[in-house]
């Protein structure tokens, strides 16, 4: 059984900053794909962010380029989104996911963190 655990949500004001971390303690982390989804109220979810098995290949969706970093520390068993420069358009319940093949339709997911970026 595959889990994984989000936390570092919360609520920030626009331009402010959020990490969220993705901890499992059931497998190994570094053979799977991870990702980060994001579901905002009345639109589709979107792969936000995605980091390859082999820690060599990053994905981010164009809105959050050059603003958010993933990073995996294997030791750690743990995946961060380090999220800078929010705007409101950021909000939504982040997911962290996994696959074993990539990120776009992944097998595993974790129960979410809300985000909420408002002045």
């Amino acid at each position: 059984q595959v889990q994984l655990v989000e936390s570092g949500g919360g609520v920030v004001q626009p331009g402010g900053s959020l990490r969220l971390s993705c901890v499992t303690s059931t497998f190994t982390l570094s053979t799977y794909d991870i990702g980060w989804s994001r579901q905002a109220p009345g639109k589709e979810r979107e792969v936000v962010s995605c980091i390859n098995a082999n820690n060599d290949k990053t994905y981010y969706t164009d809105s959050v380029k050059g603003r958010f970093t993933i990073a995996r520390d294997s030791a750690k068993k743990t995946v961060y989104l380090q999220m800078n420069s929010l705007r409101p358009e950021d909000a939504g319940v982040y997911y962290c996911t996994a696959d074993l093949r990539d990120c776009s339709e992944p097998d595993f997911w974790g129960q979410g963190t809300q985000v909420t970026v408002s002045s």
